[in-house]
């Protein structure tokens, strides 16, 4: 669900276009020596990897909970000092670092220099980091020492918590549909068991969480009206108008929203009065255009909680790491190529004519042929039928293995 309008004078992207907040979901005040452009081509554009709900998926799964209980019952592993490491650092704490990455399975190659971090060992970083969700810049930062510190035990309890997720999704899964996985931040494009896009997301907040679902997608908006949905009238265009009407100015005129009356007639912004309860009889819209936070197409499916998948006005906030920042709804990075795909039996929609749709701002509405099957999922924990252990943040608290398999 998109959200708008800040505290600044004017619009910041933040928390899904909502100039209100302005929150990075960084892991504190830190330094970052590795390149940004590699990180932030990394999280935006990941790699189509393994179909999370692979049939395949479910036994490598066990194996892994058989693998984590072995783990648990040699004592798990030790904890990495919160000491920043890279190729060419020394001491205790690579031997540390060493030691925990041999357990888990992600450094394979033996050295006669415990203490050194060498190209083995910054290799073990970077497959670590990228099973985990993190960007493979194989330099060991807060977010990544965070990481390597979610004990044994709280990771074979995600586990065995998401296996039966996987194995409700998995039986159920057609040939042709869409997941998003929630803790993954991402969304996939899935045909015939292989991915075929996959797509960074932005999910919902902490405490505006995205829905667990599952529907069709049957239509798509191009360049489409914003209507406000309850949640973001309440939460943010009602507090940050009456905090403008206290300095004189009008969020409305403002952001380009309009608000209509009752029987649909639109109504003279100066009328709208956000501290009085006859405030509550108007409804609110946003023409198409660069500031409209539904970008320029919008996905919908029919589901009860008045969600959707849509594009965005800017596309910064997909190279971070952290994207639960939206009021429910999914945006999706490269929505060009996911827009395409979903209307491939339609015919003549062709990726090329939906950028042209980008550039033109046409408005147009298409229903989907043949409706694609969606899943709003949650799986933090699943292995794949390589062998890899995938892990992803906790973000809703939803597995019971405690907060630190989110606090990162």
């Amino acid at each position: 669900m998109a959200a708008i309008l800040v505290v600044a004078a004017g619009p910041a992207l933040a928390q899904d276009w909502n100039p209100f907040r302005d929150s990075t979901g960084s892991f504190g005040a830190r330094s970052e020596p590795y390149d940004k452009a590699f990180v932030r081509e990394w999280e935006a554009r990941p790699p189509r990897g393994y179909a999370t709900l692979a049939p395949a998926n479910i036994e490598a799964t066990k194996t892994a909970i058989k693998r984590y209980q072995e783990i648990v019952q040699h004592g798990g592993w030790p904890v990495v000092p919160d000491q920043a490491m890279q190729a060419g650092s020394s001491g205790g704490a690579v031997g540390v670092l060493r030691q925990r990455l041999t357990l888990s399975g992600d450094l394979k190659e033996q050295s006669s220099f415990r203490d050194q971090f060498d190209g083995y060992l910054e290799r073990a970083v970077k497959r670590f980091q990228a099973s985990n969700g993190l960007s493979p810049t194989g330099i060991v930062d807060k977010r990544t020492i965070a990481v390597l510190n979610v004990p044994a035990q709280t990771r074979l309890k995600q586990l065995q918590a998401n296996l039966p997720r996987l194995q409700a999704l998995v039986r159920g899964a057609p040939k042709k549909y869409v997941i998003v996985n929630i803790p993954a931040q991402q969304v996939e494009a899935v045909e015939n068991g292989a991915v075929v896009s996959r797509h960074a997301g932005v999910v919902g907040k902490i405490d505006r969480p995205t829905p667990i679902l599952k529907s069709s997608i049957h239509e798509l908006n191009f360049n489409p009206v914003w209507h406000l949905p309850p949640t973001v009238i309440d939460k943010d265009l009602f507090p940050r108008g009456r905090e403008m009407q206290r300095t004189g100015k009008n969020v409305l005129v403002q952001y380009g929203i309009d608000a209509y009356d009752g029987q649909g007639r639109k109504v003279d912004p100066s009328r709208v009065n956000f501290s009085s309860p006859s405030a509550r009889g108007f409804s609110f819209k946003q023409q198409p255009g660069k500031e409209n936070p539904l970008g320029f197409v919008k996905i919908n499916f029919h589901n009860n909680y008045s969600v959707y998948m849509h594009d965005m006005p800017s596309d910064t906030v997909f190279g971070r790491n952290f994207r639960a920042a939206s009021s429910g709804c999914i945006r999706v990075s490269g929505i060009e190529q996911l827009a395409a795909w979903i209307l491939q039996d339609n015919g003549d929609w062709s990726q090329g004519r939906v950028v042209e749709m980008k550039k033109t701002g046409g408005r147009q509405d298409v229903r989907v042929r043949r409706p694609v099957p969606l899943y709003f999922a949650y799986i933090t924990a699943w292995a794949t039928e390589d062998g890899v252990i995938q892990f992803r943040r906790d973000l809703y608290n939803k597995d019971g293995a405690g907060s630190v398999a989110s606090a990162y």
